[in-house]
Protein backbone atom coordinates (compact mmCIF):
# COMPACT_ATOMS: atom_id res chain seq x y z
CA UNK A 1 0.00 0.00 0.00
CA UNK A 2 0.94 4.01 -0.57
CA UNK A 3 2.00 5.13 2.62
CA UNK A 4 3.48 7.94 1.23
CA UNK A 5 0.76 9.42 -0.43
CA UNK A 6 -1.75 9.02 2.23
CA UNK A 7 -1.46 11.75 5.19
CA UNK A 8 -2.97 9.05 8.18
CA UNK A 9 -0.69 6.05 6.99
CA UNK A 10 2.04 8.71 6.84
CA UNK A 11 2.57 7.99 11.08
CA UNK A 12 2.50 4.25 10.42
CA UNK A 13 5.66 3.82 12.79
CA UNK A 14 2.76 4.77 15.91
CA UNK A 15 0.17 2.18 14.92
CA UNK A 16 0.24 -1.48 16.02
CA UNK A 17 -0.10 -3.93 13.68
CA UNK A 18 -3.12 -4.71 13.89
CA UNK A 19 -4.22 -1.21 13.03
CA UNK A 20 -2.04 -0.79 10.33
CA UNK A 21 -3.22 -4.64 8.80
CA UNK A 22 -6.91 -2.86 9.22
CA UNK A 23 -5.88 0.53 7.50
CA UNK A 24 -4.56 -1.92 4.59
CA UNK A 25 -7.70 -3.53 4.03
CA UNK A 26 -9.91 -0.61 4.41
CA UNK A 27 -7.67 0.74 1.75
CA UNK A 28 -7.87 -2.51 -0.61
CA UNK A 29 -11.97 -2.27 0.00
CA UNK A 30 -11.97 1.05 -1.20
CA UNK A 31 -10.05 0.41 -4.05
CA UNK A 32 -12.47 -2.67 -4.88
CA UNK A 33 -15.42 -0.52 -4.27
CA UNK A 34 -13.83 2.32 -7.14
CA UNK A 35 -13.24 -0.94 -9.53
CA UNK A 36 -17.41 -1.78 -8.78
CA UNK A 37 -18.51 1.47 -9.22
CA UNK A 38 -16.37 1.35 -12.72
CA UNK A 39 -18.28 -1.63 -13.58
CA UNK A 40 -21.64 -0.30 -12.69
CA UNK A 41 -20.70 2.52 -14.38
CA UNK A 42 -19.81 0.86 -17.55
CA UNK A 43 -23.16 -1.98 -17.04
CA UNK A 44 -25.50 1.29 -16.55
CA UNK A 45 -24.16 3.14 -20.02
CA UNK A 46 -24.86 -0.19 -22.22
CA UNK A 47 -27.69 0.88 -24.64
CA UNK A 48 -30.80 -1.00 -22.89
CA UNK A 49 -31.39 -2.23 -26.69
CA UNK A 50 -28.47 -4.48 -26.48
CA UNK A 51 -29.08 -6.00 -23.55
CA UNK A 52 -32.99 -7.01 -24.36
CA UNK A 53 -31.80 -8.23 -27.80
CA UNK A 54 -29.00 -10.51 -25.97
CA UNK A 55 -32.12 -11.93 -23.73
CA UNK A 56 -34.51 -12.07 -26.91
CA UNK A 57 -31.61 -14.26 -28.45
CA UNK A 58 -31.08 -16.50 -25.41
CA UNK A 59 -35.55 -16.74 -24.73
CA UNK A 60 -35.22 -18.36 -28.72
CA UNK A 61 -32.60 -20.60 -28.21
CA UNK A 62 -34.31 -21.71 -24.66
CA UNK A 63 -37.38 -22.43 -26.45
CA UNK A 64 -35.78 -24.39 -29.76
CA UNK A 65 -33.93 -26.39 -26.90
CA UNK A 66 -37.50 -27.39 -24.72
CA UNK A 67 -39.15 -27.82 -28.19
CA UNK A 68 -36.67 -30.59 -29.20
CA UNK A 69 -36.70 -31.89 -25.67
CA UNK A 70 -40.44 -32.46 -25.86
CA UNK A 71 -40.11 -33.96 -29.22
CA UNK A 72 -37.43 -36.70 -27.90
CA UNK A 73 -39.52 -37.16 -25.10
CA UNK A 74 -42.84 -37.68 -26.96
CA UNK A 75 -40.57 -40.15 -29.84
CA UNK A 76 -39.31 -42.21 -26.65
CA UNK A 77 -42.75 -42.75 -25.31
CA UNK A 78 -44.47 -43.27 -28.79
CA UNK A 79 -42.07 -45.86 -29.43
CA UNK A 80 -42.50 -47.64 -25.98
CA UNK A 81 -45.97 -48.06 -26.85
CA UNK A 82 -45.30 -49.16 -30.02
CA UNK A 83 -42.85 -51.87 -28.77
CA UNK A 84 -45.51 -52.50 -26.08
CA UNK A 85 -48.32 -52.95 -28.57
CA UNK A 86 -46.03 -55.52 -30.51
CA UNK A 87 -44.40 -57.83 -27.47
CA UNK A 88 -48.46 -58.32 -26.34
CA UNK A 89 -49.53 -58.85 -30.06
CA UNK A 90 -46.86 -61.68 -29.89
CA UNK A 91 -48.76 -63.58 -27.92
CA UNK A 92 -47.13 -64.07 -24.56
CA UNK A 93 -49.93 -63.47 -22.54
CA UNK A 94 -49.13 -60.15 -21.00
CA UNK A 95 -51.65 -57.72 -21.20
CA UNK A 96 -54.00 -59.31 -23.60
CA UNK A 97 -57.06 -58.45 -21.47
CA UNK A 98 -56.87 -54.82 -22.67
CA UNK A 99 -57.20 -54.01 -26.12
CA UNK A 100 -56.01 -50.90 -27.72
CA UNK A 101 -57.05 -47.30 -26.31
CA UNK A 102 -56.76 -48.89 -22.61
CA UNK A 103 -60.44 -50.68 -23.18
CA UNK A 104 -61.65 -54.12 -21.51
CA UNK A 105 -63.10 -56.02 -24.28
CA UNK A 106 -66.71 -56.06 -23.58
CA UNK A 107 -66.94 -53.08 -21.47
CA UNK A 108 -68.67 -50.07 -23.64
CA UNK A 109 -67.64 -47.27 -21.06
CA UNK A 110 -63.99 -47.96 -20.72
CA UNK A 111 -64.64 -49.35 -16.96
Amino acid sequence: MDHQNNPLLSQAEELTPLEQEVLDEYERLAENMKKLAYLLDSLSTTPTTQITDGLRSLERSTSLVFTLLKASVYSIVLQQGIDFNNNNDSGDGIGDEISEGGVLPGSEDGG
